[in-house]
């Protein structure tokens, strides 16, 4: 059964005003993606202390690893929607069933993604560019093999988040995160370098300790490899923690274990909701892929600061994901709710929340372009690479503002479980809107670099106006559950 009991720390978002709700749901996944952050850095400042082989490995390998996460997570989508308007139409019992049924299908689709990952790790490391027979190689197969292994815990946290996410309670899976951050921060440095050349050692003045600890135990880490264990050991305990709060119901959702036996319905529904939101979700990355091969034409100079400006591109676009992911819930609830006026009107208060904030970030971006390029990098191609991203920031970051408005739409279409909808616009305006155009004023023009920058924001431009003169349609309204019992009445305009 599923009902608000212990701890259950759920939003409000189908009753009162809107921006509140809407802000203290978005907030929380605002932070847990900068934990994400916070995550990665701390995993490539460790490895970075064993050189740049390792560096190089773990770069090649978490190219895979990020695609398998993004195909899986659009299955977690799933879980978010059909908790969503499940919860907002009343239908409370039929959570658990909703709930069990995703967990174990993407716990399932995990341990397959483990096993052939663990299988084709070399040929996949071969496909993206890694040389086999090189110590970059070896090193990226070993990251890669760990990873895969552990890829059903870091599934299992996912869900739960998404799961959460659906109910109205975001800030259960940031304190999860936040305890995965801390014991990965902890724990890394010593199972990537052990006790020899640790640096915590020698910040801390405890030199002769480590040196103690080395002629014991022998033990010098696990180099890269540590890095994934890490990883797995941290996202184990928060997938661990997860299930005994749903187990318990302390979370408001509260699981038996014949929830998780599915039904042929619900997996129906989990597939078809989730494998359309999987496919959109790894076109983002397929397009920077691509995007990226079509910047090498002009110079390894320039893709490198396409490299700096994707991710302060990504960085920006924190907020507007984050309130995407809160839209997600709020239009979930409202339309299970039967309450289709109160899901646009939260949808049209993102859009204006995510275009204000991103219409003064571009002014900020813009006036200083050159220093935020500067800031990540050195040397003497530096000139040129500062030139170059400032260039970028200054074409893609005056678009920034339509980029943020497309996550809220495309947020809209997942909360409603039009995830094919989503697809689509993912597909033409993160691929076909942007590559074509992108590729012709560089190999067609004398713009270099700057042609595929134009590329990119005039696509930021179309996309937004496509998806968004769809949403306008109101097709998107209808939902996909019924409802089993009575609930909150509509208010006028929610017609």
């Amino acid at each position: 059964m599923s009902g608000p009991r212990g701890s259950d720390r759920a939003v409000n978002v189908t009753d009162g005003p809107l921006l509140k709700p809407l802000f203290v749901l978005s907030i929380p996944i605002v932070l847990a993606n900068l934990l994400q952050v916070g995550y990665n850095l701390a995993d490539t400042f460790w490895v970075g202390r064993l050189g740049s082989d390792a560096v190089s490995a773990i770069s090649f390998s978490w190219a895979i690893v990020f695609l398998t996460i993004t195909l899986a997570a659009g299955f977690t989508v799933a879980g978010t929607v059909l908790v969503a308007q499940n919860k907002g139409a009343g239908n409370l019992d039929r959570i658990s069933e909703v709930a069990g049924g995703t967990i174990s299908f993407v716990v399932g689709l995990s341990v397959v993604f483990s096993i052939l990952g663990y299988g084709l790790a070399p040929w996949l490391l071969d496909l993206v560019g890694a040389t086999p027979g090189t110590e970059v190689f070896r090193l990226a197969v070993t990251y890669t093999r760990t990873m895969f292994l552990g890829i059903p815990f870091v599934f299992g946290f996912f869900i739960f988040q998404s799961l959460l996410q659906g109910w109205g309670d975001t800030r259960t899976p940031l304190y999860l995160m936040l305890l995965g951050v801390v014991l990965n921060v902890v724990i890394d440095p010593f199972l990537i370098l052990g006790f020899q050349n640790n640096l915590v050692f020698e910040v801390a003045g405890q030199t002769a300790l480590q040196s103690s600890l080395y002629a014991t135990t022998g033990f010098s880490g696990f180099g890269v490899q540590g890095a994934a264990i890490a990883t797995i050991a941290s996202r184990g305990v928060g997938a661990v923690i997860a299930m005994g709060l749903l187990l318990s119901g302390r979370v408001g959702i509260q699981l038996d274990p014949s929830d998780f036996l599915p039904t042929r319905g619900i997996l129906r529904k989990i597939f078809r909701i989730g494998a359309p939101a999987s496919i959109e979700m790894s076109t983002q990355s397929l397009g920077v892929t691509v995007l990226t091969a079509l910047v090498a034409i002009a110079g390894a100079e320039s893709v490198a600061a396409f490299g700096i400006g994707t991710r302060v591109t990504s960085l920006v676009v924190l907020p507007a994901l984050g309130l995407a992911r809160g839209t997600e819930t709020a239009v979930g609830q409202n339309l299970g709710a039967k309450q289709p006026g109160r899901a646009k009107r939260a949808v049209l208060a993102s859009a204006a929340v995510t275009a204000g904030v991103l219409a003064v970030v571009t002014v900020a971006v813009y006036v200083n372009a050159a220093a935020i390029i500067g800031f990540f990098i050195t040397g003497e191609a530096a000139t040129s690479v500062i030139a170059t991203g400032a260039d970028y920031l200054r074409i893609v970051g005056a678009t920034y503002v339509f980029l943020g408005v497309f996550h809220i739409v495309q947020g809209a279409y997942r909360g409603s479980g039009s995830t094919r909808i989503a697809m689509i616009f993912g597909i033409v305006g993160l691929i076909l809107l942007r590559v074509p155009p992108a590729y012709a004023l560089v190999a067609w023009s004398d713009l270099g670099a700057t042609g595929v920058w134009y590329g990119i924001a005039a696509a930021n431009v179309l996309m937004v106006l496509l998806s968004g003169a769809y949403l306008l349609r109101g097709t998107w309204t209808e939902g996909i559950v019924d409802r089993e019992r009575p609930g909150p009445t509509p208010t006028p305009g929610d017609d």
